[in-house]
Formats: structure tokens, C-alpha cells, sequence
């Protein structure tokens, strides 16, 4: 058995100073919340994405803040881009011992209608992704260090749309951080953990028709609206950082309570 770390308590175990973060999705919505609360917390933070004028956004707005970032264009779909992305990440901000698995696409096509091809980009993305980026990752990382994987409500839940795939790529996280914990936790002494966030405001959202946002979302929602990008942010500084020390294989469901309706 590994020993405990010392008692001492850091007079912020919230903070990140001296942590560098790589996230994921880092474009858009809750990638670039992750991103600048991370910073804000006083990582050094790489953002990758397909999208690099939109990462570059990212970039700047954390650097206007006072903090540190590098933009990075990577596919999580392919592992070598992977690869390549954790060592421009480690070249540019001298280390790495924060992932957060943020990077993902939507779904929502009846199950009868839904093809091979748009089942597998859907799972190649949300969940592989994943896998590949935090198997290059954990290759880099010393003991300490945390991984987060971005899962959702829908792994846990339905919300009235036909979203097999989305929902079947996103509980497939959950077990896969289960077993990453299990394999590293000992072994390398890294730490992983889920989030399951409910729905968000986001440009993801910001599509729904306003009648099923008032006649199916917001009657299941206990405290009646929807989470801010900030506040599942949050939960991902908390689990990166040392306060969080002694959490691992576990699942954070940030829903305004809709799993329990």
C-alpha cells in the first residue's frame, strides 16, 4: 500500500499554481470554461481542438486575464495527433499533469434511421477520443496528477430525444474512467474522475426549441434552470486540484437535481 501524503494542509487547496492542464474541446462552450477557470485557478493551460482561430480566442482571453495558454490544433480521434499534442503541450508550458477529456460531438437521430457511420463518428469522438488522449497523457504524467473526463446526464438519464449514440458514447466514459482508476490510481498514481453535467447553457442548447426546453427540460430541472459553463467548471478545478486528493473512479453529477425526477 502506497503511503498517505503528508497532513500538512496547503493554505488553498484549491489552487493550481504551478499545475499544467490540457483541455480538450477547447474551442467552444464548456472546453473554454474549463480552460479559463483552470487558469484562473493558476494552471498553465493548453486547449486543443479541430478549430484553431477559435482556440487562439481562447488563448487570448486567458492572457488578457494574467494567465498562461497554448493553442494547440488536434483531432482526438486520432491517436497520434493525441501523441503529438501532450508533447507540443509539455515543449510549450513545461510539464503536464492535468487532463480534462472535454472534446465531443452531439446526436440526436431516431435509431432506425441512425447509419453505421454516424454511429461510429459519434462514439470515435466522445468516447475514443478519450481514451487515446488520455492514454498519451498518462504516458507523460508523474504520480498526482488528474484526469477528467466530460460525460453527461444522458449516461445516467433520457431527456425526450432519440440520442442512442450520443448517450451510449457518453455512459461508455463513466466505465471507462472506472477502469482507468483502477489501472493508474495504483500503479502510477494518477487519478481519474467523471463529471456527468445536465444541460448547460451553451451554443449546444441555444438550439433547443423553445417548447421543449418549457414542456419536457425545465419540469425535471429541482432548481428550474439551466447550469452556467462556469459552474461545471468548477467542479473540474475541484477535481484536478489537491483538495480532491483523495477522490478517484467516481462520477460528479452537476444537473440541477434532474436525475432525480
Amino acid at each position: 500500500m502506497s503511503a498517505a501524503p503528508s497532513e500538512s494542509v496547503s493554505t488553498d487547496p484549491f489552487r493550481l499554481d504551478g499545475h499544467v492542464a490540457l483541455v480538450t474541446g477547447g474551442s467552444s462552450g464548456l472546453g473554454v470554461a474549463f480552460a479559463r477557470a483552470l487558469a484562473a485557478a493558476g494552471a498553465r493551460v493548453a486547449v486543443t481542438a479541430r478549430r484553431t482561430a477559435m482556440l487562439e480566442r481562447t488563448v487570448a482571453g486567458i492572457e488578457a486575464d494574467g494567465g498562461t495558454a497554448a493553442a494547440i490544433t488536434a483531432d482526438v480521434r486520432d491517436p497520434d495527433r493525441c501523441r503529438a499534442a501532450v508533447e507540443q503541450a509539455r515543449e510549450a508550458l513545461g510539464g503536464l499533469d492535468v487532463l480534462v477529456n472535454n472534446a465531443g460531438v452531439g446526436s440526436a437521430v431516431p435509431a432506425l434511421r441512425e447509419t453505421p457511420d454516424e454511429f461510429r463518428a459519434v462514439v470515435e469522438a466522445n468516447l475514443a477520443g478519450a481514451y487515446w488522449m488520455a492514454q498519451a497523457c498518462a504516458a507523460e504524467m508523474a504520480p498526482g496528477s488528474s484526469i477528467v473526463n466530460v460525460s453527461s446526464v444522458l449516461a445516467l438519464t433520457t431527456a425526450g430525444l432519440p440520442q442512442a449514440a450520443y448517450s451510449a458514447s457518453k455512459a461508455g466514459l463513466l466505465g471507462l474512467t472506472r477502469d482507468l482508476a483502477q489501472q493508474w490510481g495504483p500503479r502510477r498514481g494518477i487519478r481519474v474522475n467523471a463529471i456527468a453535467p445536465g444541460f448547460v447553457e451553451t451554443e449546444m442548447t441555444g438550439q433547443y426549441r423553445p417548447e421543449y426546453v418549457e414542456s419536457v427540460l425545465r419540469p425535471r430541472l429541482l432548481l428550474g434552470r439551466f447550469g452556467s459553463p462556469a459552474e461545471i467548471a468548477q467542479v473540474g478545478v475541484w477535481l484536478a486540484s489537491p483538495a480532491a486528493g483523495y477522490v478517484t473512479g467516481q462520477t460528479i453529477v452537476v444537473d440541477g437535481g434532474m436525475t432525480l425526477t
